[in-house]
């Protein structure tokens, strides 16, 4: 199934038609989880490929077989793409990693009533719209990326493939109060402490790891080891579908990349219209490791 130049509309959002269908997106709203299961969520481009390696990983208590012999969209199927479901059936009975970029108001329902574990990965924004431009250029799947300034300009106006970053976060970072079973992890906690996220994500999902467990997932999932892994790096994609001399899907995994990017034009425009989007929401900071100014940090507040 190709369709590379086909975009699906659902409920007003674009999604890629390559890799979704009417039918693939309606039956993940209506798809049964189950308690055992481990939901990742994110918008794209936020760590969602960092997190599944970091689960598959505290799964198997740092052992990395699985990391090295599974794509990872096999391990953790994206819930919405037209194969999961054949790939969800020959799952594991007990334990399933499934892995989605649906909004909470798509997806909410299916999770109600549902002790199924989630885990939130967000990222700065800025570092999204910057990862997200580079990855068009190189997915044959999305559309033409243009301009940085016009995607910059269809970013913050939510008319990208999967929609609105804002509606994106803020629908699912407003459940945290009354979802117990939902663990926010952001894209700068896994680059400034891995060691400690993992730890984190290892409690939230009642996995402990030993010491010597979480060294072992840390050195499997450093952005050094992911960028060589090709069950992550999907270089195993068609080059029709993924051309990789057009970039490279691991590109640099570094916080604070937008700085290379942005004019002081786009970013006064991109904080004037977050502070407008994000007004409603409680204050969170985004801290950013720049790799040449160790102690610097990008504060945003919501």
């Amino acid at each position: 199934m190709d369709r590379l130049d086909v975009t699906e509309m659902f409920h007003g959002i674009p999604f890629p038609g390559h890799l979704h269908t009417q039918e693939s997106l309606q039956l993940a709203l209506r798809f049964p989880f189950r308690d055992t299961d481990v939901l990742i969520v994110s918008y794209p481009k936020s760590g969602t490929t960092w997190m599944q390696e970091i689960v598959t990983l505290v799964a198997s208590r740092g052992d990395p077989h699985l990391n090295q012999t599974v794509p990872n969209w096999t391990r953790a199927p994206w819930l919405e793409h037209h194969y999961s479901a054949a790939v969800l059936e020959a799952s594991s009975p007990t334990q399933r990693t499934i892995t989605t970029h649906l909004p909470h108001h798509l997806l909410g329902p299916a999770l109600q009533g549902s002790k199924a574990k989630v885990i939130y990965v967000s990222r700065n924004p800025k570092d999204v719209v910057v990862s997200f431009y580079h990855f068009h250029k190189m997915a044959n799947f999305l559309p033409c990326a243009g301009t940085f300034e016009e995607f910059l300009n269809k970013f913050l106006e939510g008319t990208l493939n999967f929609g609105s970053w804002f509606d994106h976060f803020k629908g699912w970072t407003s459940q945290m109060a009354s979802m117990d079973n939902l663990l926010h992890v952001t894209y700068e906690e896994m680059s400034l402490d891995l060691h400690g996220a993992i730890r984190r994500v290892s409690s939230f999902l009642e996995c402990p790891l030993v010491e010597e467990e979480v060294n072992k997932s840390v050195q499997h999932c450093s952005f050094a080891g992911m960028k060589n892994n090709n069950m992550v790096n999907y270089t195993l994609i068609a080059h029709e579908i993924m051309d990789h001399s057009k970039g490279s899907f691991m590109r640099n995994g570094k916080t604070g990349d937008w700085k290379n990017m942005f004019t002081d034009e786009q970013n006064q425009y991109f904080e004037s219209v977050f502070k407008s989007k994000m007004h409603d929401c409680t204050e969170f900071v985004w801290e950013v490791q720049d790799q040449e100014e160790t102690h610097a940090k990008d504060h945003i507040s919501l």
